[in-house]
């Protein structure tokens, strides 16, 4: 497996697989991987003949407030899980190679009202920071599937959307979510909770369940539907951030008679946010 930090390097490479008429799946990541990020490896090797991973700490998707001088940066035990699992090629860039002028001054690709919506309205700029990262290492790599895991719903659908409209010709697959034996959604920000915390967190998808399940026994009033699910985490010790039944295309908010649906949620355990999803 090849670890590659620069840019030319990476286009070289890529260019000789072109040129062989090999095709390509890349999956992005920041880094700490786990069985989440291996599955997606894994699935990545079923499209396509090459498979490039990229891990990067993207500075210009967290708030002012947020964790990103403690994100956890694992580069040797990920690049150690990566050869195991038969990834092709690893880009490590810097801050300073992806941002050269600096975050005031880069160019960024904004996604209207599916980036605005639920984490968007929690996170300002949050998507704005995927997205233009995300365009970026498409133009680097240069793929031709990319995969995300379905954990990050609306990642996901803010990535199909641009992808979409700036016409990169990359086919975008959502991968199901890993979830540890008792259901929590595999996540690097679970290594932030407590023993207490993570045995209170499956919580979570125990109410997504439960929701799942009054929607499909005919339960119509969506917004009590809500209202109960983050009560009930907000007596386990949660601080809800937002329970919300969506339409599965737009992620506007629902009401009975649009299918299908997604249950999105998230909510802080600590100062752990954690975001979990559920189609219906």
């Amino acid at each position: 497996m090849q670890i590659i930090a620069e840019v030319a390097q990476l286009r070289t490479t890529v260019s000789d697989w072109r040129r062989a008429g090999l095709k390509i799946a890349f999956v992005p990541t920041m880094g700490n991987l786990h069985a989440g990020h291996f599955k997606l490896v894994d699935e990545a090797k079923k499209h396509a003949d090459k498979v490039i991973v990229s891990i990067f700490v993207n500075p210009m998707q967290f708030g002012p407030t947020e964790d990103l001088a403690k994100y956890p940066r694992t580069l040797t035990a990920d690049c150690e899980g990566l050869t195991a699992h038969q990834a092709d090629l690893v880009f490590t860039p810097t801050p300073e190679l992806m941002y050269p002028r600096g975050l005031e001054s880069q160019t960024a690709v904004e996604v209207p009202k599916v980036g605005d919506l639920h984490c968007g309205a929690s996170r300002p700029g949050h998507f704005r920071g995927v997205a233009t990262i995300v365009s970026k290492l498409f133009n680097l790599v240069q793929p031709d599937v990319a995969l995300f895991g379905k954990k990050d719903y609306q990642q996901l659908a803010v990535i199909r959307r641009f992808t979409e409209d700036l016409s990169f010709g990359i086919d975008i697959v959502g991968v199901d979510t890993e979830r540890a034996a008792d259901g929590l959604a595999l996540s690097s920000r679970n290594g932030f909770l407590t023993p207490e915390q993570r045995a209170t967190a499956p919580l979570i998808y125990q109410q997504l369940q439960w929701l799942q399940q009054q929607i499909i026994d005919g339960f119509a009033d969506f917004r009590a539907l809500e209202q109960q699910v983050a009560t009930t985490l907000q007596q386990a010790g949660f601080r809800p951030d937002y329970v919300h039944i969506c339409d599965r295309q737009s992620l506007d908010l629902a009401d009975s008679n649009q299918t299908p649906l997604v249950i999105l949620l998230a909510a802080f355990l600590g100062s752990t946010r954690l975001i979990d999803n559920l189609e219906v």
